[in-house]
């Protein structure tokens, strides 16, 4: 946009950069500064912006904002592996160090209760306690600890028995209270100090064991998977639990999964659906669940990235072998891109938890989809060269039934455009194509889609080419026996290839391709810009491929015209020359060959007026076209103006007059059609010169013998409307006699070639 390369023109870089290919960091580079502050930026930038220039702005940051989140995604997943092996290494390194933490606690625990005995027989032999009391202490305390430690791994042992697993955490927290509590006051000796924390680890080993084998069970229940979690994290074991948790929602996937069974590719829609809502309600139920235990811990979270593309991956290779390689081979793109769309649909769900798992089934995803639209494209190409074989070229509306006619009703069939069979095929193709593409914005397909699309309305026209008689590639394929295409024989059937090929590309593939570009599908949008840059270019292309149409249609018409059948031209200098042989003045009436070019024109006027309907401008272009043709083909005629200007036979006054007489008439006719050009106005008064510089040439005074320009006016019109049948030959006396020529009567007598029918 020009206000976006005037707005950042007051940067330091140098503005030429905006229009070229810049990478992202390098449009990022301006607010990656420490030292950018927004509010002086935007002042700087905005300070003498309109509000439209301001809304552009808006749009192209917002844009760029889209494309840098999609740069921070990549660049996540291009790294997540190195990543995730980091945190797992780092996770390793913490167990390793809490191990190494409880050793080191555990020997100085020993050391020091090896140290507390030693002071405790230096204070017995210092305080001088006698033997009786020392023997009553030592037997009345073992005793307590015993009974204690009994009574606490009895207790234990029944609430893991029983399965109370809170009451049995309670007891081992109480349990590690105690020990904690008496290593501090150094109530205990070491032994039994030892041998109560070698009980708690046990059982609480023991407990571990018990919730990781009730959390493997395939019949556990939610709650209880949670449940057991959560104590296992309780326990100390959180990276074991949470590991435990993944497998368990794993396996349950893995045994719905197994009970699912693809049933053909008829069918596929529904298995995708199922399978879908199977696995992304087990990975969201995953992540919800260890969100909820674990909260939103790097470690655990990495695990739980980890494990849902290893799940989300495992679903997109079962669907691409079961669902999509079938109808991606035979080119059946609407029921890949249903179910495409359907896992992209499942899997946007979870983008809202954190979750963005649609650039892995896109990996998966578009090789298929790829294939299926290569697949669908050659098929469009086949059906419609396949139809065009035997294509009648009668325009008629299209037929009930398909998808693109969106009504069954007799209103809505007449709304419909009039087409050949051939072409409405091709639409009708194409429509659907784009429909079924169109959903699938996040593949970015479109480009390519349209690109086949493209590919296939040109191959079509050349089809169209090779319909109209005397191409070189029909010449070609007569010779070998083949038949790629039916000839349009009758210039009813050669008007309808040019009533195909303008509709396609003005209306028909121009609303195909909408369903296709972002910035087309609103309405909004559309009604307020319906010219927009890609669209213009798009028509433009479109016409340059119909303009190929149009041209051979005019050399068709125009060659048929110059040339007889036999390949000797009509339109020669001799036609001119032989006039003045005689003597005697002829009979004035414009040539036989401008006579049928004005009657060929007169028929496709009619026959165009009823199919352009609407689109009379190109009516009107096509018969500019012709003339021009015809023209232009007499004014570089090298032969025919040799002969004129330095043959043996010198053109005379008679030669002269009547070539001018077929000039005016031309120019009359195509004027009152309005398919008079500037351009060919122009070359007809440069070749009527050129006719009288030659008669000029041979010692002859051009104008001596020439009438004034009403002489020829007059006599075009009465040749007009004696062709068209309006004359009124009551009134040729008093019309002839007007145009001041000698032989008008005698000519009026005589009668006009007769319009062919």
């Amino acid at each position: 946009m020009e206000f976006l390369r005037e707005s950042f023109s007051s940067t330091k870089a140098d503005p030429a950069e905006f229009q070229a290919e810049l990478t992202l960091s390098d449009k990022l580079k301006t607010f990656k500064s420490s030292t950018f502050d927004p509010e002086t930026y935007v002042c700087s930038k905005c300070r003498t912006v309109s509000e439209k220039e301001t809304k552009h702005l808006w749009h192209y940051l917002m844009d760029l904002k889209k494309a840098s989140a999609e740069e921070m995604r990549k660049s996540v997943y291009a790294n997540y592996s190195a990543f995730i092996r980091t945190s797992k290494e780092i996770s390793d390194l913490e167990g390793q160090l809490i191990s190494l933490r409880n050793l080191l606690n555990n020997r100085a625990a020993i050391i020091q209760g090896l140290g507390e005995g030693t002071n405790l027989d230096s204070l017995a032999g210092g305080e001088g306690l006698s033997k009786e009391e020392l023997s009553i202490f030592e037997a009345r305390e073992p005793a307590k600890i015993d009974k204690w430690r009994v009574e606490f791994m009895e207790s234990l042992e029944v609430l893991l028995a029983e399965r109370r697993i809170d009451e049995a955490l309670k007891a081992l927290e109480e349990g590690e209270n105690v020990a904690k509590e008496a290593r501090k006051k150094q109530t205990l000796a070491p032994e039994a100090l030892q041998a109560l924390q070698t009980a708690i680890t046990e059982q609480r080993q023991k407990l571990a064991d018990q919730l990781a084998e009730a959390a493997c069970q395939a019949s556990v229940s939610g709650f209880e998977l949670r449940s057991a979690v959560m104590a296992l994290k309780r326990l100390g074991d959180g990276p074991r639990a949470h590991s435990l948790l993944l497998k368990s929602h794993q396996q349950k996937l893995r045994s719905n999964t197994q009970a699912l069974r693809p049933s053909g590719a008829s069918h596929g829609v529904a298995y995708t659906a199922a399978l879908s809502h199977l696995v992304f309600s087990a990975i969201a139920q995953g992540a919800s669940d260890s969100l909820a235990i674990f909260d939103d811990e790097p470690a655990y979270s990495s695990e739980l990235v980890t494990w849902s593309v290893n799940q989300t991956e495992t679903f997109a290779q079962l669907i691409r072998r079961h669902v999509l390689a079938s109808p991606s081979a035979s080119g059946g793109l609407r029921a890949v891109a249903e179910c495409v769309q359907i896992c992209l649909g499942h899997c946007a769900l979870l983008e809202a938890r954190g979750l963005a798992l649609s650039p892995v089934l896109l990996k998966y995803f578009r090789p298929c989809v790829e294939q299926a639209l290569t697949a669908n494209l050659k098929r469009i190409e086949q059906n419609t060269a396949a139809l065009a074989a035997a294509d009648d070229w009668l325009l008629v509306h299209s037929p009930m039934g398909t998808r693109s006619l969106g009504t069954s009703s007799l209103a809505g069939m007449i709304s419909q455009p009039k087409l050949s069979m051939s072409a409405h095929r091709f639409n009708t193709m194409v429509q659907e194509l784009c429909e079924d593409i169109s959903p699938l914005e996040s593949l970015q397909l479109s480009d390519q889609a349209m690109e086949g699309v493209l590919h296939n309305f040109n191959a079509y026209i050349h089809m169209l080419v090779n319909a109209m008689p005397g191409t070189v590639e029909h010449e070609n394929l007569e010779g070998s026996g083949q038949r790629i295409v039916r000839l349009a024989e009758t210039e009813t059937q050669q008007t309808a290839l040019l009533a195909n090929a303008l509709l396609l590309a003005d209306e028909l593939v121009p609303r195909a391709a909408m369903k296709l570009s972002p910035s087309l599908q609103d309405p909004a949008k559309r009604a307020s810009d319906r010219r927009l840059p890609e669209q213009r270019e798009l028509k433009k292309r479109l016409q340059r491929v119909v303009d190929q149409l149009r041209d051979t249609f005019c050399r068709h018409h125009a060659l048929e015209l110059i040339f007889a059948e036999d390949g000797g031209v009509r339109l020669n200098a001799d036609m001119y020359l032989s006039m003045d042989g005689s003597g005697e003045e002829p009979e004035w009436f414009p040539s036989l060959i401008y006579q049928e070019l004005f009657e060929k024109l007169s028929r496709i006027s009619y026959i165009a007026s009823d199919m352009f309907m609407g689109r009379e401008r190109f009516a009107t272009m096509l018969l500019v076209r012709l003339t021009d043709t015809v023209i232009l083909w007499l004014s570089e005629d090298h032969a025919f103006w040799e002969e004129i200007e330095e043959g043996p036979r010198p053109l005379g006054p008679f030669g002269l007059q009547q070539f001018y007489l077929d000039m005016e008439f031309v120019i009359l006719f195509a004027s009152q059609g309005r398919y008079l050009s500037r351009n060919l106005h122009q070359v007809i008064k440069n070749i009527i010169a050129r006719a009288i510089e030659a008669v000029a040439a041979s010692k002859i005074d051009p104008y001596s013998g020439l009438p004034d320009d009403e002489w020829f006016a007059d006599v075009a019109q009465i040749a007009i409307k004696m062709l068209t049948g309006k004359a009124n030959f009551g009134n040729m006396e008093r019309e002839v006699g007007a145009a001041g020529s000698p032989t008008a009567s005698a000519r009026s007598a005589s009668s006009p070639v007769s319009p062919s029918q």
